[in-house]
């Protein structure tokens, strides 16, 4: 009877012990778990609630954005030159392809768009940045693709058809280096100009007025947010935006007198500029070889496409109107204006010409090589002589020349919207001289420099600035093509001439059209016309191939159309090859009135 109590004792003892080191055990454990279940909550919660609430958002809401149109470009009498057209496009919601479905998706889209389905992945993946908005990833769909998508539908989810609004240039090529293009931005120019409101399938002006004037004519993105269910059907749109368009310009460029200048300059390379020369403003600008700036509307370039722009051995994209050649005989008007205004030589100076000059131990020729008999300034211009205007640079100097054809404008943008584009020319000096040549500057440097020949460089545009002084009676104009404040104070300065300075440029150029180099230009059907013609030499692949100039205005007593024309490597003189594109134009305007 002793026994029993005694094991009992000894084994509620011994069970005791166990159980208490048991509950601290199950205690700290569940102090560890708890503590852990809150460290993670707090985690998920606070520091990465931001995240997860972005996601269930980005699951539950879509954004539909709506693409701005661009505003409409018109001429100065309100003729159409850039507008809006409205293509079927396929959309893609970024998280499609990702999810399962995407191995029926993606081959079923590469085979009706005719895309391969690494490209359009990488268009999705490019897209990361905005999961929750559509992604374009084809456009221009044919009627048969349209009806292919629409087929399979029940097979493409997340896939949409919508219209878009995409830049149209009614006439192609014929207005390319005025109007430029428009063309979708790249991913690496995104990340430049996202903090300026661009977004993935914005487009952007590339080149011309679609570049110069982007930033009124792009307007701004609108949309909708709508909230979907889980198998991303539209529940309630929860908020919208109108999509704003851009701003409408109105150039000063006269289609009529464009389409002329295109036709006149035909196939030849090279380039037509009109101008008003009396305020600046641009009538027309022709380049060629030029290109079809509704290609890059297309979503992937064709290769012919590719092959007669980017690769084409003529540069289709360079604007010549504003790239630099040496201006020839045209440039004779500042040669004649140093020579006037330096006060070295009378408006009644004459000077004989000869069949070719010594000057500095070089032979510096006549064009025609027997010279002209004595001649004043009038007739100098009227039959170009070289050797007149070598004797005027030779003593006017080096750096007289040099100011004077920098007052004209020369070796300096001209102030047009083109900035980028535009060329700055060059006006050799000293300092030029001894950095490019390490020699010092000579007097056959001046010589060569006074009949617009040696290292001088200006382009078309220019050498219409400099005709318009003698046009305008002694004012540099400023080239421009917006069509806002014609008033002529507003885009010329004075070059404060002597008015016989003036009254001789005048009567010069009158001469050459009437008597001269340019008589191809005096004709019944126009008004008297004043120019002057040059010949540029030049060569190409080790063959002489002369560049062509003609400039003309017309009324000559009254002018309200200045044109210039050049053709690159024409093998002709200016006024057998240039001055009849000028005759095509002016009779055109003229036909007019």
């Amino acid at each position: 009877m002793t026994i029993l109590p005694s094991l009992l004792s000894i084994t509620k003892n011994t069970r005791t012990v166990g159980r208490g080191v048991q509950s601290t055990f199950v205690i700290l454990f569940t102090l560890l778990m708890l503590s852990g279940i809150g460290a993670r909550l707090i985690y998920l919660q606070i520091i990465e609630g931001k995240n997860h609430r972005t996601r269930a958002e980005s699951n539950r809401i879509r954004i539909i954005s709506k693409q701005p149109e661009r505003g409409n470009i018109f001429d100065r009498n309100g003729k159409l030159l850039a507008s809006t057209r409205y293509p079927r496009s396929v959309y893609l919601w970024p998280m499609a392809h990702t999810k399962p479905a995407w191995s029926v998706v993606g081959p079923r889209l590469a085979k009706i768009l005719d895309i391969p389905q690494e490209e359009i992945e990488k268009t999705l993946e490019q897209s990361a940045i905005s999961p929750s908005s559509l992604i374009r990833i084809a456009r221009n769909l044919n009627e048969a693709q349209v009806t292919a998508l629409k087929e399979y539908e029940n097979e493409l989810p997340g896939v949409e058809i919508n219209t878009e609004a995409v830049r149209y240039y009614p006439h192609g090529q014929e207005l390319a280096h005025v109007l430029g293009y428009t063309r979708e931005i790249t991913a690496k120019q995104l990340e430049k100009r996202k903090a300026e409101g661009y977004r993935l399938g914005d487009v952007t002006g590339q080149m011309g007025v679609e570049k110069a004037y982007e930033k009124l004519l792009r307007g701004e993105w609108g949309g909708q947010q709508i909230e979907v269910d889980g198998s991303g059907r539209p529940i309630k749109v929860l908020g919208s935006k109108e999509a704003k368009a851009g701003n409408d310009l109105h150039l000063t460029i006269d289609l009529d007198i464009q389409l002329a200048a295109e036709k006149a300059l035909g196939k030849r390379n090279g380039a037509i500029v009109a101008i008003d020369p009396k305020n600046g403003a641009i009538l027309a600008m022709v380049s060629h070889p030029t290109f079809d700036p509704n290609i890059f509307s297309k979503q992937k370039l064709s290769q012919q496409d590719v092959k007669t722009t980017f690769q084409n051995p003529e540069h289709p994209f360079v604007n010549r109107a504003i790239s630099v050649f040496p201006p020839a005989s045209t440039f004779k008007i500042v040669t004649t204006t140093a020579g006037l205004e330096s006060g070295k030589f009378s408006p009644d100076t004459v000077l004989q010409t000869y069949g070719s000059l010594n000057i500095g131990g070089t032979r510096f020729g006549e064009w025609n090589h027997a010279g002209f008999g004595p001649l004043g300034f009038v007739g100098a211009l009227q039959w170009s002589s070289d050797t007149f205007f070598y004797q005027i640079g030779k003593r006017v100097g080096g750096p007289t020349l040099i100011e004077w054809t920098r007052k004209y404008g020369f070796g300096q943008r001209t102030g047009f919207e083109f900035t980028t584009e535009e060329a700055k020319g060059l006006v050799p000096d000293e300092n030029w001289k001894q950095k490019t040549w390490k020699i010092p500057w000579s007097v056959g440097d001046t010589v060569n420099m006074s009949i617009g020949q040696g290292a001088l460089q200006a382009t078309p545009l220019q050498v219409a600035v400099m005709f318009a002084v003698p046009a305008n009676s002694g004012y540099r104009v400023q080239p421009h093509l917006l069509k806002d404040n014609e008033e002529a104070k507003s885009w010329r300065q004075s070059l404060n001439l002597k008015p016989t300075t003036i009254k001789i440029l005048r009567e010069g150029l009158r001469k050459v059209v009437h008597e001269g180099t340019g008589k191809a230009l005096n004709v019944p059907t126009l008004p008297p016309v004043a120019g002057k013609s040059g010949t540029a030499e030049a060569w190409r692949k080790g063959v002489k191939e002369n560049h062509a100039w003609f400039g003309a205005y017309a009324p000559a007593d009254k002018p309200e159309i200045l044109v210039v024309a050049f053709a690159e490597h024409s093998g002709g003189g200016g006024g057998s090859v240039a001055a009849p594109m000028i005759l095509e134009i002016m009779e055109k305007h003229f036909a007019r009135k």
